[in-house]
């Protein structure tokens, strides 16, 4: 039996597995699911098993998984094709026998009603389906989703977005990982959704505040009409259906879709989870 992580490579899952092994669980008994074997030679060298597999070739992914396995699915990062491959990680993961099928979904599950949700609530059922055993981590907003674009923010002095005066119950990418290895390594999760976020919800006037405080420099909060706000981002460079998401995102803001403080992360994690100031304090260092 082995703890698996999908996506091992990526952000989310090298956190992970870091936190696995700080938990003292041996790196023999963790396995990276990974595309590419040369980006994962650090893991390797530090004995976590390495499974070749890609989420757009079925057939690799049937030897990814052995029964008696936990397996967390971190849900892919190409909008568009998720369910897809979602669904060949749970063929797979259901002909294997896993014992346990962890997915990163969204915060509010099924009544999450923006586009980015879509492919997310579909995995969900998805995993309903299959009969798994499972748990639901339904993941709120990274405060890196922010932080980690803060170079246009400084240059022109503005947080610009479209969310009006909503609010973000953000948390940092390490909370979510933290979570994530409490379920696999904890008992007493199975058939259990998490609904995931920060435990203080900010505003976008607030965030400018923060970084202006830190940076030193004047930065305000422009709230933009959506239109303009798809303009501004595909100017930048940023491809239009990601573009025309980020505003639905925005909208959803607005409309108070991601501000929910369950608490759910904090108790998990087992202490409060990191606030956006911290998050900037590093971006602004790094």
């Amino acid at each position: 039996m082995s703890i698996v992580v999908t996506g091992a490579t990526g952000h989310l899952g090298r956190l992970v597995i870091e936190g696995l092994l700080a938990t003292g669980i041996p790196a023999g008994e963790v396995a990276a699911v990974v595309r590419d074997k040369d980006k994962a030679a650090g893991l390797a060298e530090r004995g976590v098993e390495l499974r070749i597999a890609d989420y757009n070739a079925p057939e690799t992914l049937r030897g990814a998984f052995a029964a008696g396995d936990r397996v967390l699915l971190i849900s892919g990062s190409e909008v568009g094709q998720r369910v897809a491959q979602h669904r060949a990680v749970i063929d797979a993961a259901r002909e294997a026998g896993v014992a346990l099928l962890a997915y990163t979904g969204v915060l509010g599950g099924p009544a999450a009603d923006f586009d980015l949700a879509a492919e997310h609530k579909v995995t969900e059922q998805l995993v309903l389906d299959s009969g798994l055993p499972y748990t639901f981590l339904r993941n709120g907003w990274y405060h890196e989703n922010y932080t980690e674009h803060l170079a246009p923010v400084l240059e022109h002095g503005a947080v610009v977005a479209s969310a009006g005066e909503g609010r973000v119950a953000s948390a940092s990418r390490a909370d979510y990982a933290a979570a994530a290895v409490a379920v696999l390594t904890g008992e007493g999760h199975e058939g259990k959704a998490y609904e995931l976020s920060g435990d203080v919800a900010w505003g976008m006037a607030e965030y400018a505040a923060e970084v202006a405080r830190q940076s030193g420099k004047d930065i305000g909060y422009a709230n933009v009409p959506a239109e303009q706000h798809l303009a501004i981002l595909t100017g930048a460079g940023v491809p239009e259906p990601m573009a025309a998401i980020l505003v639905d995102v925005d909208a959803a803001i607005a409309r108070g879709r991601l501000a929910g403080t369950s608490g759910d992360l904090a108790r998990l994690i087992g202490r409060p989870t990191t606030p956006l100031a911290g998050a900037v304090s590093v971006a602004l260092r790094g």
